[in-house]
């Protein structure tokens, strides 16, 4: 019987994928890869044949329909395909639409999560998502709606805005109209989970500063309660 397994990459370098998937990964014959997963777990499948199913705001990209497709397609003729996503599979991955895809040829699936980028980024500049006491809730979204609009809430004491590199100026002025004060605690993280992470630490009214500091490079910006300063920062601290 046809079987894929979905695989969560985890954020950046390989070492972050989990045990389990490493040992699915490694018994691949077809990985379908998202562009931002680490070349290096290239090592855990080298008999595998590695497809490069990309999707990015700026550069190469490859349409949802045509992945579907190609999915279905090397699970119909092979008996192990991986489907390795950058992050978590079920965080902000569209992995609704191949789950879809599958059941619609009844072919079987698994799924293995990953670390998402929100949880790397917490990791990284030791600011915990949730606080004892003023941190009780998190919401992770994307900036940017299906619809190419831009927008911004207030519905968690911590809120995770995913792919906003692009329009921090913007979502600064969105999150104001949402009932952020302007200057509620903002993080902006590039690149959370690689040795080469950028972050910066701005109020929500000036996160427009962090554009050309974060330009080009896939981010994070976490507002609120998990975005302040722990008992584990200090000033001289770099996440600081």
């Amino acid at each position: 019987m046809p079987h894929v397994v979905f695989i969560g990459a985890g954020p950046g370098s390989a070492d972050l994928i989990t045990v389990r998937g490493a040992r699915l990964l490694s018994q691949a014959q077809v990985v379908l890869f998202d562009a931002l997963t680490d070349p290096a777990l290239r090592e855990h499948a080298p008999q595998a044949r590695w497809v490069d199913v990309g999707k990015r705001g700026f550069g190469h990209a490859t349409g949802q329909a045509a992945i579907n497709e190609m999915l279905v397609h090397e699970a119909l003729t092979h008996e192990r395909v991986v489907r390795l996503k950058g992050g978590d599979p079920s965080v902000l991955g569209r992995l609704e639409e191949e789950l879809q895809a599958l059941a619609t040829h009844g072919i079987d699936c698994e799924v293995v999560p990953g670390v998402t980028a929100a949880l790397a980024a917490a990791a990284h500049t030791r600011r915990p998502l949730t606080r004892r006491g003023h941190g009780r809730s998190v919401s992770l979204t994307t900036a940017m709606t299906q619809l190419g609009v831009l927008q911004a809430t207030r519905t968690a004491d911590t809120e995770v805005f995913y792919m906003a590199g692009r329009q921090l100026g913007a979502l600064a002025d969105k999150l104001m109209q949402a009932g952020w004060p302007a200057d509620a605690p903002a993080l902006v993280v590039s690149r959370a989970g690689w040795p080469d992470a950028l972050v910066s630490e701005h109020r929500v009214a000036d996160l427009a500063d962090a554009e050309p500091l974060h330009a080009g490079r896939p981010a994070v910006v976490t507002v609120g309660a998990g975005a302040g300063p722990s008992v584990a920062t200090s000033p001289q601290d770099p996440a600081a």
